[in-house]
């Protein structure tokens, strides 16, 4: 009998973060969900994916589309890996969910020589328009209602870049995309975290 493969998924910021990680490098992907990303990474670029999930139903469909998975508590840090063990550790859409933010960012640029993250932009437009009328904003980079979303962060563009610049982080690429998955190109930083719902960042530590 055929194996039954789980539904792969393939996000705009996945071709993005796939763009910056060259073929064979070692991937560590947090919070991987059912495996979509790492799927894309090893069929795209030829990666050596590993994968971090708490939840039972995402890390058995990881495991039916053949990802490498260890079950985890990203709160908990990443202690049972060891020092620069990867190229890149991915933090996709999670950051949001994550309590000690500082804490995973870390951890993330002690097992890995870079960090690649993305997150939905608070600031996005439509989501301030959803605000001002007086309702919490629900869209495709924010899918959730208020009283069943798992997010316990919302923060900006320029909120997260004020944190990598407290914390020493160096960005060495973004790419702001839109609710389509579109490239934002607009050099006013405002309008930038006015116009783009979903962010990605390559981050990197002075050694």
């Amino acid at each position: 009998m055929t194996p039954i493969m789980t539904t792969i998924q393939n996000r705009p910021d996945f071709d993005v973060i796939a763009g910056w990680i060259e073929p064979g490098h070692k991937v560590l992907d947090l919070g991987c969900g059912d495996g979509s990303l790492l799927k894309h990474l090893i069929d795209s670029r030829g990666v050596r994916g590993w994968g971090v999930e708490i939840d039972d139903a995402n890390i058995l469909a990881a495991i039916k589309n053949g990802i490498n998975i260890i079950q985890g508590n990203l709160e908990k840090g990443l202690e049972v890996f060891a020092d620069q063990a990867f190229d890149h550790v991915v933090l996709s859409r999670t950051l949001q969910t994550v309590r000690h933010t500082e804490g995973i960012l870390l951890e993330m640029l002690r097992v890995g020589r870079e960090a690649v993250v993305s997150f939905p932009n608070f600031a996005y437009w439509k989501n301030l328009r959803s605000v001002l009328d007086g309702r919490m904003p629900v869209s495709e980079d924010l899918p959730y209602q208020w009283y069943d979303s798992p997010n316990v962060r919302f923060f900006t563009l320029l909120d997260f870049e004020a944190l990598c610049q407290q914390m020493g982080l160096i960005i060495r690429e973004r790419s702001v995309l839109d609710e389509h998955g579109q490239t934002v190109d607009n050099d006013d930083e405002r309008d930038l975290n006015f116009l783009g719902s979903l962010a990605v960042y390559r981050l990197t530590q002075q050694r």
